[in-house]
């Protein structure tokens, strides 16, 4: 029996929680997301919903295509549309859920897995209120694939599937109340340095090393918080065979972020600038590649969105936080389209850590949110 087929455990807890572990417990890091889409297109289809798979597998390298259900509201009404991703970070170990002093947490060395298996676990139980009680609006829900690797199954969603005028994505890894309506341009940059290997003990005059050509570049790069809007990292670097060869070749990864397009521009050139200069002082070959990933964006705090979004959360007794964020979500893919949307806290906590965790309070008050965020749409 697979895990996406396996009976849940039962933890003690209501049908929202159970469904949180089932989806912990379906391994689905980017790239290996359909056993957790069938899991959720087979929820969704019990409940009655139709439920399309776009054709976008290939082009994300995932298991399979992004989600759209649609549950209909009144006849002629206005939509609304919610989003969740499928995917999560590298798995490392198993993942078996516990619930302690309140919590949900992974009893293995590896993330739980709740970004953002708790936004998709919400969307499920909301799916199911609004099937049981009828919905007021008729709401869109949207499960991407992706996400975690450059947003690549919003970027290839089409919005024009939608009828929504805006949406709301339910993965922001922050206390509940955060509202994002900034978010930065983010740029990947690789760059493979190519020298010429030597015997180091004998002839290391002959040799190139692509990783001291490496280092100089990442020593001549500015990183870390370069100004109160931006930041740069060299997140990873590989190369070389042995200690006694000169390195005939060396990678490094590293990135540049932004909330302003034109600083996360000038950001990125200053870091290829560096790459260049080592590996043309070093005489060394390199090859340079640059990806934007999102670009920024903004919306403004009384933008009918962010106002809808603010009132759910007063009605749920949690004060709104409009701000800004240095990371990405399908929002950012989304806005780049012409389509507003607006990232909402779930309060998960350390997510891409094997410490990660999240409330069962957190989960309940999200699903409580994403209800008056249905029925505030409606009114």
């Amino acid at each position: 029996m697979s895990s996406a087929e396996a009976a849940p455990r039962s933890l003690g807890v209501d049908r929202l929680g159970e469904t949180f572990v089932r989806l912990c417990e379906i391994p689905s890091p980017s790239g290996s997301e359909a056993h957790v889409a069938g899991y959720v297109a087979g929820e969704l289809r019990g409940l009655g919903l139709e439920v399309t798979e776009d054709a976008t597998a290939e082009e994300t390298g995932a298991g399979c295509g992004n989600l759209l259900a649609r549950i209909p509201g009144p006849p002629g009404g206005r939509s609304v549309m919610l989003c969740a991703h499928l995917d999560t970070v590298p798995v490392l170990d198993r993942i078996e859920v516990e619930l302690e002093d309140g919590f949900y947490r992974n009893r293995h060395d590896a993330i739980l897995g709740a970004d953002d298996k708790a936004g998709v676990a919400v969307l499920l139980e909301l799916a199911r209120r609004l099937a049981e009680q009828g919905p007021p609006i008729t709401c869109e829900l949207v499960f991407t694939v992706g996400e975690e690797v450059g947003l690549r199954g919003a970027h290839a969603f089409d919005v024009a599937a939608l009828d929504s005028e805006f949406g709301f994505v339910l993965d922001h890894a922050a206390p509940l109340g955060r509202m994002v309506v900034a978010a930065p341009t983010y740029y990947h940059v690789q760059a493979e340095f190519l020298g010429r290997a030597a015997h180091a003990g004998i002839s290391p005059e002959e040799g190139r090393s692509a990783i001291a050509a490496a280092a100089a570049a990442i020593g001549a790069m500015q990183l870390g918080r370069t100004d109160d809007e931006t930041t740069a990292n060299v997140g990873a670097i590989h190369g070389g065979t042995a200690a006694n060869v000169v390195p005939e070749g060396c990678v490094i990864e590293a990135e540049v972020r932004s909330l302003d397009d034109a600083k996360a521009s000038e950001g990125v050139r200053r870091m290829v600038d560096a790459i260049t200069y080592a590996a043309s002082a070093s005489e060394v070959d390199v090859d340079t590649t640059v990806q934007e990933q999102f670009r920024a964006y903004r919306i403004a705090e009384d933008d009918p969105a962010v106002t809808l979004a603010g009132a759910a959360l007063r009605d749920c007794g949690i004060d709104p936080v409009p701000t800004s964020t240095g990371g990405g979500s399908d929002a950012s893919a989304f806005a780049a389209k012409g389509f507003r949307c607006v990232n909402l806290a779930i309060g998960v906590e350390l997510n891409h850590t094997s410490a990660e965790r999240v409330s069962r309070r957190a989960l309940e008050s999200t699903l409580d949110v994403a209800t008056r965020l249905v029925q505030r749409a409606a009114a």
